[in-house]
């Protein structure tokens, strides 16, 4: 359908190594889109392009920390010049501590900030930059449901997440004028490599399904549909949302 056709457009995928990240990048490769893969290990990033174009899709490296301004700015300004738009930007990199709130280091709240929250300020601004005179592009940062719920240990987490969802609004408030689309996908819990020693523990994963309306953990296959939808044609009036895809665990007390 050509409301979800992403044919001639290419899209940048922060973190997109393993994960979440490569899922979503496989399935906007698979909608039609060329893929730009990100991730701050040569070896990982490699591995994941050839792993994509062997599977027919267009992919290839674009290399820098997303918590590096200067850096983002260069291979964003790069790209550009050298081949071309970025029409769809996805915010995906991330990462997690886990520590009481009382003793949690203040270098690594810093850390998890920089990565989680400033990384998605640099980025959509460097493409948002060239996005804004051609008067069209898609933004989508990828929050949590730690947006707008909470669990022992993970405070910081979730602050820098609830700061993903608002700035979405913000971008959206600022640059919606100017033709592009901002938005938010919030995930419940997903078999991430993120979230491996949750997977692993039984007495989490028991809880988490009773917890769920859904009754399960999610596959990050099923994060593919909401992205496609907020990066294609169909999508075209929705901008500042934040679309949970959490099994309904947002929905229920």
């Amino acid at each position: 359908m050509e409301l979800f056709d992403l044919s001639g457009r290419t899209a940048l995928v922060t973190g997109s190594t393993m994960g979440i990240g490569l899922a979503l990048a496989r399935g906007l490769g698979q909608a039609g889109a060329s893929v730009l893969l990100n991730g701050r290990n040569p070896d990982r990033l490699a591995e994941a392009v050839a792993g994509l174009q062997a599977e027919g899709i267009t992919a290839a490296a674009l290399g820098f920390d997303v918590t590096d301004v200067a850096e983002v700015r260069a291979a964003v300004d790069g790209h550009e010049a050298e081949h071309g738009p970025i029409d769809i930007l996805i915010n995906n990199a991330g990462m997690q501590h886990r520590g009481p709130l009382e003793d949690f280091d203040p270098e690594a709240f810093d850390r998890l900030m920089r990565t989680n929250v400033y990384s998605a300020f640099y980025v959509a601004q460097a493409c948002a930059r060239h996005m804004i005179p051609r008067k069209a592009g898609r933004i989508v940062n990828i929050a949590s449901v730690q947006s707008k719920l909470a669990r022992p240990g993970i405070a910081p987490y979730t602050a820098s997440k609830g700061a993903i969802s608002n700035l979405t609004m913000g971008m959206a408030t600022d640059w919606a004028r100017h033709g592009l689309n901002c938005n938010a996908i919030a995930p419940g819990y997903f078999k991430t490599p993120l979230n491996a020693a949750l997977v692993a523990d039984p007495e989490f994963s028991a809880w988490l399904e009773k917890r769920t309306p859904a009754g399960r953990w999610g596959e990050v296959e099923e994060l593919v549909g909401a992205c496609v939808f907020l990066c294609a044609p169909a999508s075209s009036f929705v901008n500042g949302h934040v679309l949970f895809v959490d099994g309904g665990i947002t929905a229920s007390l």
